[in-house]
Protein backbone atom coordinates (compact mmCIF):
# COMPACT_ATOMS: atom_id res chain seq x y z
CA UNK A 1 0.00 0.00 0.00
CA UNK A 2 1.93 3.46 -0.98
CA UNK A 3 1.93 6.12 1.17
CA UNK A 4 0.57 9.54 -0.14
CA UNK A 5 2.13 13.35 0.77
CA UNK A 6 -1.59 14.15 1.03
CA UNK A 7 -4.83 12.83 2.50
CA UNK A 8 -8.18 14.73 2.35
CA UNK A 9 -10.71 13.60 4.43
CA UNK A 10 -12.29 11.80 0.92
CA UNK A 11 -9.08 10.04 0.28
CA UNK A 12 -8.92 8.53 4.02
CA UNK A 13 -12.23 7.15 3.26
CA UNK A 14 -11.20 5.91 -0.12
CA UNK A 15 -8.39 4.73 1.01
CA UNK A 16 -10.58 2.31 3.69
CA UNK A 17 -12.42 1.16 1.12
CA UNK A 18 -8.38 -0.34 -1.13
CA UNK A 19 -7.58 -1.58 1.49
CA UNK A 20 -6.54 -5.13 0.71
CA UNK A 21 -8.63 -8.09 2.16
CA UNK A 22 -9.97 -5.48 4.63
CA UNK A 23 -13.18 -7.26 5.77
CA UNK A 24 -15.62 -4.75 7.94
CA UNK A 25 -17.95 -5.31 9.93
CA UNK A 26 -20.05 -2.58 11.13
CA UNK A 27 -22.00 -2.61 14.25
CA UNK A 28 -23.95 0.63 13.89
CA UNK A 29 -23.24 3.51 11.78
CA UNK A 30 -25.73 5.59 13.91
CA UNK A 31 -23.96 4.99 17.20
CA UNK A 32 -24.05 8.63 18.96
CA UNK A 33 -21.49 8.78 21.88
CA UNK A 34 -24.71 9.37 24.50
CA UNK A 35 -26.43 6.01 23.79
CA UNK A 36 -22.99 3.69 24.42
CA UNK A 37 -20.03 3.26 26.57
CA UNK A 38 -16.53 3.43 25.11
CA UNK A 39 -15.15 1.18 28.00
CA UNK A 40 -17.30 -1.30 26.37
CA UNK A 41 -15.10 -0.86 22.91
CA UNK A 42 -12.35 -3.11 22.29
CA UNK A 43 -9.69 -0.40 20.35
CA UNK A 44 -7.79 -3.66 19.28
CA UNK A 45 -8.03 -7.18 19.55
CA UNK A 46 -6.82 -10.37 18.05
CA UNK A 47 -9.79 -12.14 16.73
CA UNK A 48 -10.79 -15.58 18.33
CA UNK A 49 -8.91 -17.85 15.45
CA UNK A 50 -6.03 -15.30 15.59
CA UNK A 51 -7.09 -15.01 12.11
CA UNK A 52 -6.87 -10.81 11.49
CA UNK A 53 -6.88 -7.83 14.46
CA UNK A 54 -9.97 -6.42 14.73
CA UNK A 55 -9.50 -2.57 15.00
CA UNK A 56 -12.13 -0.11 15.79
CA UNK A 57 -11.52 3.12 13.15
CA UNK A 58 -11.07 5.93 15.49
CA UNK A 59 -11.21 8.06 12.12
CA UNK A 60 -15.11 8.04 11.52
CA UNK A 61 -16.18 8.53 15.23
CA UNK A 62 -18.01 9.97 16.59
CA UNK A 63 -20.84 9.13 13.83
CA UNK A 64 -19.89 5.94 12.68
CA UNK A 65 -18.39 2.90 14.78
CA UNK A 66 -16.80 0.26 12.81
CA UNK A 67 -14.43 -2.60 13.46
CA UNK A 68 -11.93 -3.25 10.01
CA UNK A 69 -10.61 -6.45 10.20
CA UNK A 70 -7.34 -6.54 8.61
CA UNK A 71 -4.69 -9.53 8.10
CA UNK A 72 -1.84 -8.12 5.93
CA UNK A 73 0.98 -6.00 7.34
CA UNK A 74 0.32 -3.69 4.44
CA UNK A 75 -3.04 -2.79 6.47
CA UNK A 76 -1.30 -2.90 9.90
CA UNK A 77 0.76 0.04 8.87
CA UNK A 78 -1.97 2.25 7.41
CA UNK A 79 -3.89 2.02 10.09
CA UNK A 80 -1.04 3.11 12.51
CA UNK A 81 -0.01 5.99 9.98
CA UNK A 82 -3.48 7.35 9.53
CA UNK A 83 -5.00 7.19 12.82
CA UNK A 84 -7.27 4.35 12.51
CA UNK A 85 -5.79 3.19 15.70
CA UNK A 86 -3.93 5.91 17.86
CA UNK A 87 -3.10 6.28 21.24
CA UNK A 88 0.80 5.36 22.62
CA UNK A 89 -0.46 2.49 24.51
CA UNK A 90 -3.42 1.58 21.89
CA UNK A 91 -0.38 1.79 19.60
CA UNK A 92 1.78 -0.86 21.20
CA UNK A 93 -1.27 -3.07 22.19
CA UNK A 94 -1.71 -2.66 17.92
CA UNK A 95 2.47 -3.84 17.42
CA UNK A 96 2.34 -6.13 19.59
CA UNK A 97 -0.81 -8.27 17.72
CA UNK A 98 0.50 -7.46 14.57
CA UNK A 99 3.73 -8.20 14.48
CA UNK A 100 2.26 -11.41 16.57
CA UNK A 101 -0.05 -12.38 13.47
CA UNK A 102 1.94 -11.57 10.31
CA UNK A 103 5.10 -13.73 12.37
CA UNK A 104 3.04 -16.71 12.51
CA UNK A 105 2.85 -16.19 8.48
CA UNK A 106 6.48 -16.57 7.99
CA UNK A 107 7.07 -19.92 5.95
CA UNK A 108 9.81 -21.94 7.54
CA UNK A 109 10.75 -23.83 10.37
CA UNK A 110 14.54 -22.51 10.18
CA UNK A 111 15.29 -20.22 13.07
CA UNK A 112 17.87 -18.41 11.64
CA UNK A 113 14.92 -16.89 8.34
CA UNK A 114 12.45 -17.00 11.18
CA UNK A 115 14.36 -14.59 13.05
CA UNK A 116 15.36 -12.44 9.86
CA UNK A 117 11.56 -12.60 8.35
CA UNK A 118 10.83 -11.54 11.67
CA UNK A 119 13.19 -8.38 12.17
CA UNK A 120 11.99 -6.99 8.53
CA UNK A 121 8.36 -6.93 9.31
CA UNK A 122 9.65 -5.31 12.42
CA UNK A 123 11.71 -2.66 11.17
CA UNK A 124 8.85 -2.03 8.98
CA UNK A 125 6.09 -1.85 11.13
CA UNK A 126 8.54 0.83 13.57
CA UNK A 127 8.66 3.27 10.65
CA UNK A 128 4.34 3.82 10.75
CA UNK A 129 4.94 6.73 13.59
CA UNK A 130 7.81 8.18 14.46
CA UNK A 131 7.30 9.80 17.85
CA UNK A 132 4.88 7.34 19.85
CA UNK A 133 7.77 5.13 21.86
CA UNK A 134 5.26 2.73 22.94
CA UNK A 135 5.72 1.22 19.34
CA UNK A 136 8.87 0.88 19.59
CA UNK A 137 8.55 -0.72 22.85
CA UNK A 138 5.94 -3.39 22.00
CA UNK A 139 8.12 -4.12 18.86
CA UNK A 140 11.49 -4.65 20.92
CA UNK A 141 9.77 -6.20 23.79
CA UNK A 142 8.25 -9.08 21.17
CA UNK A 143 11.67 -9.48 19.85
CA UNK A 144 13.25 -9.90 23.13
CA UNK A 145 10.72 -12.73 23.59
CA UNK A 146 11.62 -14.29 19.96
CA UNK A 147 14.93 -14.39 21.40
CA UNK A 148 14.56 -15.63 24.06
CA UNK A 149 12.97 -19.15 22.94
CA UNK A 150 15.36 -19.43 20.22
CA UNK A 151 15.91 -23.26 21.06
CA UNK A 152 11.79 -23.86 20.91
CA UNK A 153 10.46 -25.19 17.09
CA UNK A 154 9.15 -22.27 15.16
CA UNK A 155 6.21 -22.98 15.36
CA UNK A 156 6.11 -23.17 19.42
CA UNK A 157 7.65 -19.54 18.82
CA UNK A 158 4.89 -18.14 16.89
CA UNK A 159 2.72 -19.50 20.20
CA UNK A 160 4.78 -17.56 22.60
CA UNK A 161 4.66 -14.75 20.60
CA UNK A 162 0.52 -15.12 20.44
CA UNK A 163 0.93 -15.04 23.96
CA UNK A 164 2.73 -12.24 24.47
CA UNK A 165 0.87 -10.02 23.10
CA UNK A 166 -2.06 -10.72 24.95
CA UNK A 167 -0.52 -10.38 27.68
CA UNK A 168 0.68 -6.82 26.41
CA UNK A 169 -2.60 -6.14 26.57
CA UNK A 170 -3.72 -7.13 29.74
CA UNK A 171 -0.85 -4.92 31.12
CA UNK A 172 -1.68 -1.97 29.57
CA UNK A 173 -5.22 -2.38 31.19
CA UNK A 174 -3.80 -2.69 34.96
CA UNK A 175 -1.64 0.21 34.09
CA UNK A 176 -4.19 2.07 32.98
CA UNK A 177 -6.13 1.05 36.05
CA UNK A 178 -3.34 1.83 38.34
CA UNK A 179 -2.88 5.74 37.08
CA UNK A 180 -6.55 6.25 37.41
CA UNK A 181 -5.79 5.21 41.09
CA UNK A 182 -3.49 7.56 41.64
CA UNK A 183 -4.93 10.16 39.61
CA UNK A 184 -8.07 9.90 41.59
CA UNK A 185 -6.50 10.53 44.63
CA UNK A 186 -5.93 14.01 43.80
CA UNK A 187 -9.80 14.86 42.42
CA UNK A 188 -12.20 16.64 45.02
CA UNK A 189 -15.67 16.71 44.53
CA UNK A 190 -16.89 19.82 42.45
CA UNK A 191 -13.51 19.58 40.64
CA UNK A 192 -13.27 20.79 36.97
CA UNK A 193 -10.87 19.17 35.06
CA UNK A 194 -9.66 19.96 31.74
CA UNK A 195 -7.58 17.52 29.28
CA UNK A 196 -6.09 18.03 25.70
CA UNK A 197 -6.37 15.66 22.83
CA UNK A 198 -7.66 12.10 23.82
CA UNK A 199 -5.61 10.25 25.75
CA UNK A 200 -9.19 8.14 27.19
CA UNK A 201 -10.24 4.55 26.69
CA UNK A 202 -10.17 4.87 22.98
CA UNK A 203 -6.45 5.48 23.30
CA UNK A 204 -5.42 2.36 25.42
CA UNK A 205 -6.51 -1.11 25.80
CA UNK A 206 -9.32 0.43 28.78
CA UNK A 207 -9.57 3.42 30.67
CA UNK A 208 -7.12 5.64 28.87
CA UNK A 209 -4.14 7.77 30.95
CA UNK A 210 -5.93 11.21 31.32
CA UNK A 211 -9.22 9.58 31.42
CA UNK A 212 -8.57 7.09 33.76
CA UNK A 213 -8.88 9.26 37.16
CA UNK A 214 -12.10 10.26 36.24
CA UNK A 215 -13.28 6.60 35.33
CA UNK A 216 -11.84 5.04 38.40
CA UNK A 217 -13.92 8.10 39.87
CA UNK A 218 -16.93 6.87 38.86
CA UNK A 219 -16.13 3.45 40.12
CA UNK A 220 -16.21 4.82 43.25
CA UNK A 221 -19.04 6.51 43.33
CA UNK A 222 -17.79 10.40 42.83
CA UNK A 223 -20.08 12.33 40.10
CA UNK A 224 -19.71 15.58 41.43
CA UNK A 225 -16.96 16.96 38.71
CA UNK A 226 -16.71 18.08 35.35
CA UNK A 227 -14.20 17.88 32.33
CA UNK A 228 -13.26 20.66 29.82
CA UNK A 229 -12.11 19.37 26.60
CA UNK A 230 -10.15 20.83 24.10
CA UNK A 231 -11.25 20.58 20.84
CA UNK A 232 -7.59 19.87 19.40
CA UNK A 233 -7.08 20.77 16.33
CA UNK A 234 -6.09 19.73 13.42
CA UNK A 235 -7.63 16.34 14.04
CA UNK A 236 -9.99 17.30 16.70
CA UNK A 237 -9.34 13.96 18.85
CA UNK A 238 -10.68 15.89 22.11
CA UNK A 239 -14.30 16.93 19.96
CA UNK A 240 -14.64 13.64 17.95
CA UNK A 241 -12.89 10.84 20.68
CA UNK A 242 -12.62 12.50 24.41
CA UNK A 243 -15.85 14.51 24.19
CA UNK A 244 -17.74 11.46 22.45
CA UNK A 245 -16.20 8.41 25.36
CA UNK A 246 -16.45 10.64 28.42
CA UNK A 247 -20.48 12.00 27.44
CA UNK A 248 -21.04 8.45 26.89
CA UNK A 249 -19.79 7.58 30.29
CA UNK A 250 -22.14 10.12 31.43
CA UNK A 251 -19.58 12.49 32.85
CA UNK A 252 -20.50 16.20 32.82
CA UNK A 253 -18.64 17.13 29.26
CA UNK A 254 -18.01 20.30 28.07
CA UNK A 255 -16.40 20.88 24.79
CA UNK A 256 -14.35 24.00 23.78
CA UNK A 257 -12.02 25.43 21.33
CA UNK A 258 -8.25 24.92 21.80
CA UNK A 259 -8.05 29.13 21.98
CA UNK A 260 -10.59 28.94 24.66
CA UNK A 261 -9.00 27.67 27.66
CA UNK A 262 -7.51 30.48 29.21
CA UNK A 263 -10.79 32.27 29.14
CA UNK A 264 -12.04 28.68 31.29
CA UNK A 265 -9.36 28.92 33.22
CA UNK A 266 -9.36 32.49 34.54
CA UNK A 267 -12.94 31.77 35.27
CA UNK A 268 -12.27 29.52 37.71
CA UNK A 269 -13.51 26.60 36.28
CA UNK A 270 -10.48 24.35 36.06
CA UNK A 271 -8.83 23.10 39.29
CA UNK A 272 -6.23 20.74 37.74
CA UNK A 273 -5.29 19.72 34.10
CA UNK A 274 -5.01 15.66 33.12
CA UNK A 275 -3.04 15.22 29.82
CA UNK A 276 -1.53 11.63 28.44
CA UNK A 277 1.77 12.04 27.03
CA UNK A 278 3.68 9.99 23.86
CA UNK A 279 7.09 9.65 25.20
CA UNK A 280 9.10 11.56 28.31
CA UNK A 281 12.45 11.95 28.31
CA UNK A 282 14.55 11.57 31.36
CA UNK A 283 14.11 14.96 32.26
CA UNK A 284 10.65 14.90 32.43
CA UNK A 285 10.13 16.71 29.14
CA UNK A 286 7.27 15.35 27.61
CA UNK A 287 5.78 15.68 24.09
CA UNK A 288 1.62 15.14 23.69
CA UNK A 289 -0.02 16.22 21.33
CA UNK A 290 0.71 19.46 19.60
CA UNK A 291 -1.16 22.17 21.92
CA UNK A 292 -0.37 20.46 25.51
CA UNK A 293 2.79 22.83 26.04
CA UNK A 294 0.37 25.87 25.46
CA UNK A 295 -2.17 24.45 27.99
CA UNK A 296 0.94 23.89 30.44
CA UNK A 297 2.44 27.56 30.19
CA UNK A 298 -1.49 28.98 30.91
CA UNK A 299 -2.19 26.58 33.45
CA UNK A 300 1.20 27.84 35.08
CA UNK A 301 0.45 31.20 34.44
CA UNK A 302 -3.07 30.52 36.48
CA UNK A 303 -1.57 28.67 38.95
CA UNK A 304 -3.18 25.28 38.02
CA UNK A 305 -1.69 21.86 38.81
CA UNK A 306 -0.75 20.32 35.55
CA UNK A 307 -0.67 16.46 35.49
CA UNK A 308 0.64 14.07 32.70
CA UNK A 309 -0.51 10.75 33.14
CA UNK A 310 2.34 8.46 31.35
CA UNK A 311 2.66 4.62 31.65
CA UNK A 312 6.23 3.94 32.61
CA UNK A 313 6.53 2.51 29.17
CA UNK A 314 6.25 5.67 27.62
CA UNK A 315 9.43 7.28 29.40
CA UNK A 316 12.66 6.73 27.57
CA UNK A 317 15.49 7.34 29.83
CA UNK A 318 18.02 7.15 26.84
CA UNK A 319 17.11 10.81 25.94
CA UNK A 320 17.82 13.51 28.22
CA UNK A 321 15.95 15.86 27.32
CA UNK A 322 12.71 16.56 25.13
CA UNK A 323 14.88 17.90 22.60
CA UNK A 324 15.83 14.86 21.35
CA UNK A 325 12.09 13.77 20.69
CA UNK A 326 11.83 13.75 17.26
CA UNK A 327 8.45 15.03 16.20
CA UNK A 328 6.37 13.79 13.28
CA UNK A 329 5.15 16.25 11.24
CA UNK A 330 2.25 15.16 9.14
CA UNK A 331 -0.18 16.36 6.00
CA UNK A 332 -0.90 20.21 5.61
CA UNK A 333 -4.37 18.69 4.11
CA UNK A 334 -5.36 18.35 7.44
CA UNK A 335 -4.90 21.80 8.33
CA UNK A 336 -6.44 23.00 4.83
CA UNK A 337 -8.98 20.68 3.73
CA UNK A 338 -9.99 18.14 6.37
CA UNK A 339 -13.21 18.65 7.95
CA UNK A 340 -14.28 21.09 5.71
CA UNK A 341 -16.66 20.64 3.02
CA UNK A 342 -14.71 23.04 0.93
CA UNK A 343 -10.77 23.99 1.08
CA UNK A 344 -10.83 26.66 4.06
CA UNK A 345 -7.21 28.00 3.06
CA UNK A 346 -6.14 29.88 -0.52
CA UNK A 347 -4.18 26.96 -2.54
CA UNK A 348 -0.10 27.03 -2.46
CA UNK A 349 -0.10 28.22 1.14
CA UNK A 350 2.50 27.12 3.28
CA UNK A 351 1.39 24.74 5.84
CA UNK A 352 3.35 23.85 9.18
CA UNK A 353 1.36 21.01 10.67
CA UNK A 354 3.89 19.11 13.77
CA UNK A 355 1.61 16.40 15.43
CA UNK A 356 3.49 17.24 18.67
CA UNK A 357 5.02 19.56 21.29
CA UNK A 358 7.22 19.13 23.63
CA UNK A 359 6.03 20.60 27.18
CA UNK A 360 9.18 21.65 29.58
CA UNK A 361 9.52 19.87 32.76
CA UNK A 362 9.38 22.83 34.72
CA UNK A 363 5.93 23.81 33.48
CA UNK A 364 5.19 19.93 34.87
CA UNK A 365 3.14 19.39 38.42
CA UNK A 366 3.76 15.94 38.75
CA UNK A 367 3.90 12.93 36.08
CA UNK A 368 1.46 9.81 37.04
CA UNK A 369 2.92 6.24 36.19
CA UNK A 370 1.36 3.00 37.37
CA UNK A 371 4.58 2.90 39.78
CA UNK A 372 3.77 5.77 41.38
CA UNK A 373 3.61 10.11 41.45
CA UNK A 374 6.77 11.47 40.43
CA UNK A 375 7.68 15.16 41.11
CA UNK A 376 10.64 17.18 40.20
CA UNK A 377 13.84 16.30 39.80
CA UNK A 378 12.30 13.80 37.54
CA UNK A 379 15.20 11.66 36.47
CA UNK A 380 15.91 10.42 40.62
CA UNK A 381 12.07 9.95 40.36
CA UNK A 382 11.89 7.71 37.53
CA UNK A 383 14.92 5.61 38.73
CA UNK A 384 13.37 5.55 42.54
CA UNK A 385 10.96 3.88 41.34
CA UNK A 386 12.95 1.40 39.17
CA UNK A 387 12.28 3.10 35.59
CA UNK A 388 15.25 2.56 34.10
Amino acid sequence: MSKRSCETAESIEDAILRMACAERRVLNDKYRGQDMDALKLDTVRLSGDRSCLEILDQTLLPGTVRVLRIDKIEDIFEAIRYLRVRGAPAIGVCAAYGIALTASRIETQEYECFLAAFRKQKEYLASSRPTAVNLFWALDRMERTLLAHAEQPVEKIKDILFREAQAIRDEDVAISRSIGEIGFGLLRPGDGILTHCNAGTLATAKYGTATAPMYVALEHGMTDFRVYCDETRPLLQGARLTAFELHGAGIDTTLICDNMASTVMKSGLVNLVFVGCDRVAANGDTANKIGTSGVAVLAQHYGIPFYVCAPSSTIDMSLSTGEQIPIEEREASEVTEMWYKERMAPEGVKVYNPAFDVTDHSLITGIITEKGLCRAPYEKAFRELGIV
